[in-house]
C-alpha cells in the first residue's frame, strides 16, 4: 500500500482497499522475524558459548582485543534483533489495522448488495425510487449519497429525507467513506515508521544509534496500541498474567519482547528468563534514551544502567550464582530488581528491600547489588537451591544529607511501595515452578518500614514464610504476631552501635529540641536511653528488637563506634550484608534465607 496513504488527502480508493492482501504483509512480517530470530540466537551464542570459552582458556593481549571484537559483534546482533522485531510488528500492525477496515468496508459492499444499491468508484452509493409521494402516492425518486466529513452527522435542518432508501444509501456510503479515511491514515503513519527503521552504514551500533532505536521502538508502540498494547493483562493477577504468556504463541511473544520489552519485563507473574530477556533489551534502550542529556538526574540514572550493562556481560566466576534483570525503569528515581540466582528455578527465593537514600546510581548498581549477590551466594551453602534478590521497586525517601535527615521521612513511600512490593512478591509465589516454596522478605533500614506495609494489606505478603529485619527504625506495626507469618518466623538484626535503630519516636518531644541542637542521629541516639528507656518506641513504632515486639533476634557484629578516627560515623547501619565486616549477620540472614533458621544463632531482645 505504500504511496497511496497521505492522510486526508489520500488518493486511496476503497476498490483498492479491498484489493490489498494482508496476507503479503504477514509474510514479510515473518521474514523479519526469523531474521530477528537468528540474531538472538546469534547473541547468545557469542555472549553466552564464545565469550566464557575464550575468557577462561585463553590469556593474553590478543585475547583480549579478541573480546572487544566479540562483544562488538553481540552488541550488532542484539540491535539487529530489536530493530527486525520492531519491523515484523510494524507490518503485522498495519496488516491487522487494514484488514479491520476491510471488513468494515466488506460489510457496507454487502449490505448494499442486498439493497441494490450501487457502489460508485468514488464511494457514492446510488439508491433506487422507494416510498410514495405525500400528493400523488408515487414512488419517491431515488437518488446518490456521499460520505461526510463526519459520519453519522445529521444535516442542518435535521430533517429526513421521505425516500427510505436515503438513510440507507448514506450510512454505507459514510462507512465507506470511514474504512478508506482510516485505512490510508494507518498506510501513511506505518510508511513513516518503515522509513525510519534503518541502521546507520558500518558495522559499529554507537550510543546515537541505540538512542534512534529508542526513538524507533516508542514511535511502533504508539503506532501498535490496538494491536499488540491493549492485550497486555495490567489490571490481571500475577497468577492469570502467568496463564495470559503461557497462552501465546511463540510469534505473540516475540512481538511483545520486541516492541513492549518495559512492561514485559516488569509485569509480576511473567517467568524470570522472559523478564530478564526483555530487561537486556530495554536496558539498552533506556540507555539510549538517557544519552546526550546533560541534566544530572539523567547522568546518574545513565551511570548506574552502564554499570548495571557490564555486570550483566560479565561471565559469573566459580561459585557465583548468574544474574536476572527482573526490573528496570527510569521512572521517579529510577527501578532496578536483579536477582542472583533463578527465582523460578530455586526453592529458597529472598528479597532484599533497600531503604533511606537509595536510588538508581552507581552506589546502588555496586553496593546494593553486591547485597544479594552476597548473600544467595552463602545460602547456596546450605542446601536447596537459593536465589536473592535485591528489590528497588518504589521510590525510597530522599534526604539531601543523609541520616542526618530522617525526621523528615514519613509513612508515604512506604505505604506505595509495600504494594507494589507485595504484588512483585504474589508474581514471584506465581511463576516459581516448586510445589512450595520457601520465601523470605528482607528490609534494610526505610525498607523494613516497606516490608512491613505490605504485610498490613489482606492476606499478608503472599508466599512469605518468613520476614527478616536488619537496621529498622520500625515497621509500622507493634507486635511481630501482626505480620502475618507468626512470630516466630520474625527475625530482626540490630547492631549495638546503630544508631538508627535507636532512633526515639516521633512522639518523644525532646528528640526534636536535641536534633536541632546537637544535629542529626547521634543526639537522637544519646536521647533514646533516656527519654525512650521504658516503652521501647522508635521512629516507626515498637522497636523489632525490643522484647515487647517479640521477634527472634539474631546475632550481627556490634559494628564500628559512633566516634571513629575522630569523627563521627554511622557505618554500623550498613555492615549487616557485608561477608567480611559482618559474617555473623550474613550466615544468619543466609540460614533464614535457606529455609534453617532453626540454626540461626540468636540473642536475647533489648
Amino acid at each position: 500500500m505504500s504511496g497511496r496513504g497521505g492522510g486526508a488527502g489520500s488518493a486511496l480508493t476503497w476498490t483498492a482497499l479491498r484489493e490489498v492482501k494482508c496476507a503479503e504483509l504477514e509474510q514479510a512480517a515473518d521474514g523479519w522475524g526469523r531474521v530477528s530470530n537468528r540474531a538472538d540466537a546469534a547473541r547468545d551464542r557469542v555472549e553466552g558459548q564464545l565469550l566464557p570459552v575464550l575468557r577462561n582458556t585463553q590469556k593474553g593481549e590478543a585475547v583480549g582485543a579478541a573480546v572487544g571484537r566479540l562483544r562488538r559483534l553481540g552488541t550488532n546482533f542484539q540491535y539487529i534483533y530489536t530493530e527486525c522485531g520492531l519491523l515484523r510488528t510494524t507490518l503485522n500492525s498495519l496488516a491487522h489495522e487494514i484488514r479491520s477496515q476491510q471488513r468494515v468496508l466488506q460489510g457496507a459492499l454487502d449490505d448494499a448488495a442486498a439493497l441494490r444499491f450501487t457502489v460508485h468508484a468514488d464511494g457514492s452509493v446510488t439508491y433506487p425510487a422507494a416510498g410514495e409521494g405525500l400528493v400523488d402516492g408515487k414512488p419517491l425518486a431515488g437518488g446518490t449519497a456521499s460520505g461526510v466529513p463526519n459520519p453519522g452527522m445529521v444535516t442542518p435542518s435535521g430533517l429526513v429525507a421521505p425516500n427510505p432508501n436515503a438513510g440507507k444509501a448514506q450510512d454505507i456510503a459514510d462507512r465507506v467513506a470511514q474504512a478508506v479515511r482510516t485505512a490510508a491514515d494507518a498506510d501513511w503513519r506505518y510508511t513513516r515508521i518503515l522509513r525510519s527503521l534503518k541502521a546507520q552504514e558500518g558495522l559499529g551500533v554507537p550510543a546515537a544509534t541505540w538512542k534512534d532505536a529508542a526513538a524507533d521502538a516508542a514511535a511502533v508502540r504508539q503506532a501498535a496500541g490496538s494491536y499488540l498494547r491493549n492485550a497486555i493483562p495490567h489490571d490481571a493477577s500475577p497468577a492469570e498474567r502467568k496463564a495470559w504468556w503461557a497462552g501465546l504463541t511463540d510469534e505473540q511473544r516475540e512481538e511483545y519482547l520486541a516492541v513492549y520489552p518495559d512492561q514485559i519485563g516488569n509485569l509480576d507473574g511473567i517467568p524470570a528468563l522472559v523478564r530478564d530477556a526483555a530487561n537486556r533489551d530495554n536496558l539498552q534502550l533506556l540507555m539510549g534514551k538517557l544519552e546526550g542529556r546533560d541534566d544530572e538526574d539523567s547522568a546518574t540514572k545513565l551511570a548506574a544502567l552502564r554499570e548495571i550493562d557490564r555486570q550483566l556481560r560479565a561471565v559469573p566466576r566459580a561459585g557465583e550464582p548468574p544474574m536476572y534483570l527482573l526490573g528496570i525503569g527510569d521512572q521517579g528515581n529510577g527501578r532496578a530488581i536483579v536477582s542472583y540466582g533463578n527465582p523460578d528455578a530455586a526453592r529458597n527465593v529472598a528479597a532484599y528491600v533497600p531503604g533511606l537514600n537509595t536510588s538508581l546510581d552507581e552506589e546502588f548498581a555496586s553496593g546494593d547489588l553486591k547485597r544479594a549477590r552476597d548473600l544467595s551466594i552463602a545460602s547456596n551453602r546450605y542446601g536447596a537451591p537459593a536465589a536473592v534478590i535485591t528489590w528497588l521497586g518504589y521510590d525510597a525517601p530522599q534526604t539531601p544529607d543523609g541520616l542526618r535527615s530522617l525526621s523528615v521521612a514519613a509513612g508515604g513511600s512506604a505505604e506505595e511501595g509495600g504494594l507494589a512490593f507485595r504484588g512483585f512478591m504474589s508474581g514471584i509465589e506465581a511463576a516459581n515452578e516448586n510445589e512450595d516454596p520457601h520465601l523470605t522478605a528482607i528490609g534494610h533500614s526505610y525498607g523494613s518500614r516497606t516490608v512491613g506495609a505490605a504485610t498490613q494489606h489482606p492476606g499478608g505478603i503472599p508466599g512469605v514464610d518468613d520476614i527478616v529485619f536488619v537496621g529498622s527504625p520500625g515497621v509500622g506495626v507493634e507486635k511481630a504476631e501482626d505480620l502475618g507469618v507468626g512470630r516466630d518466623h520474625v527475625f530482626v538484626g540490630a547492631a549495638a552501635n546503630d544508631v538508627v535503630t535507636k532512633l526515639p519516636s516521633k512522639s518523644e518531644s525532646a528528640v526534636g529540641a536535641v536534633e536541632m541542637l546537637f544535629g542529626g542521629p547521634v543526639a537522637a541516639y544519646a536521647a533514646g536511653d533516656l527519654v525512650d528507656r521504658d516503652d521501647d518506641d522508635v521512629w516507626f513504632g515498637k522497636d523489632p528488637a525490643s522484647e515487647a515486639f517479640g521477634a527472634r533476634r539474631f546475632e550481627v557484629g556490634d559494628g564500628p563506634s559512633l566516634i571513629a578516627g575522630g569523627k563521627l560515623t554511622v557505618d554500623a547501619h550498613s555492615e549487616y550484608f557485608d561477608p567480611e565486616l559482618d559474617k555473623t549477620s550474613v550466615q544468619n540472614m543466609a540460614l533464614i534465607a535457606a529455609g534453617r533458621a532453626q540454626n540461626v544463632k540468636t540473642e536475647g531482645p533489648r
